[in-house]
């Protein structure tokens, strides 16, 4: 992983925002502080940023609708950080987009590990699609890896969230297999994210109600009891050549 890599912390708390900026810093990182949405604005707009560390409880836009406005033009690595110890909170981040989340008071050796870990699970993710299908279609839906778009049997595309988008990308490449919640969570956010298990649920039945025909006996994501889940369709893959 290069660690001339550019990242923007978003933090309003002077004292926080040098700590995290030396930090980073110190591993080798170019970093940018940010107090607020406006700042990253200004930043993403006249730097090639590749991964943004930001606060929840920012003045103002807080960091889940930064993330969320982020997340409708960019597919940049997002961590969050707060103080708050609500799991509610927690798995919002996750839903709306971001790719970690770490609670305040943090160890900053934590902070580099999770940083450097989303970046190489982010660039892995890049030369996986490089590699792959762009197209996956199953029961007339077509799933586009490149566009990161869903299209329904009528051809008409269908909004889904990162999580739902990517929970979709996962039961494609595997389908006919069961998954347990721990092997999906490893596979969206990494071990760090492990405890947050009923964001799993939340994203797929989400998803459910906008691929099922009937949500309430769901003939595509199929719950298996103390095992997970279960994509019945057959998935055809189309290579873009």
């Amino acid at each position: 992983m290069d660690t001339s890599s550019r990242i923007a912390v978003v933090e309003d708390d002077p004292d926080v925002s040098r700590m995290m900026v030396s930090c980073m810093t110190e591993h080798g990182f170019e970093v940018t502080p940010a107090a607020n949405g406006r700042d990253l604005d200004r930043v993403m707009s006249s730097e090639k940023i590749d991964l943004v560390i930001l606060d929840v409880g920012l003045p103002g836009e807080d960091g889940l609708s930064i993330c969320r406005r982020l997340r409708g033009k960019s597919s940049v690595p997002i961590i969050m950080v707060t103080g708050r110890g609500s799991d509610t909170d927690r798995i919002v981040g996750l839903e709306i987009g971001a790719d970690d989340y770490l609670p305040k008071p943090f160890n900053p050796r934590e902070l580099v590990a999770r940083v450097k870990a989303v970046m190489r699970r982010s660039a892995m993710a890049e030369r996986q699609q490089a590699d792959t299908a762009r197209v996956m279609m199953f029961e007339g839906w077509k799933l586009d890896l490149a566009r990161r778009q869903l299209f329904d049997p009528d051809g008409q595309p269908r909004s889904l969230t990162s999580g739902e988008f990517n929970i979709l990308a996962i039961f494609c490449n595997n389908p006919r297999k069961v998954l347990s919640r721990d092997e999906l969570l490893d596979q969206l956010h990494g071990r760090a994210a492990a405890v947050f298990d009923r964001s799993v649920d939340v994203q797929i039945s989400r998803l459910r109600r906008k691929i099922e025909t009937r949500t309430k006996d769901p003939s595509f994501i199929k719950t298996i009891r103390y095992g997970g889940y279960f994509f019945t369709p057959q998935v055809t893959v189309i290579h873009d050549n």
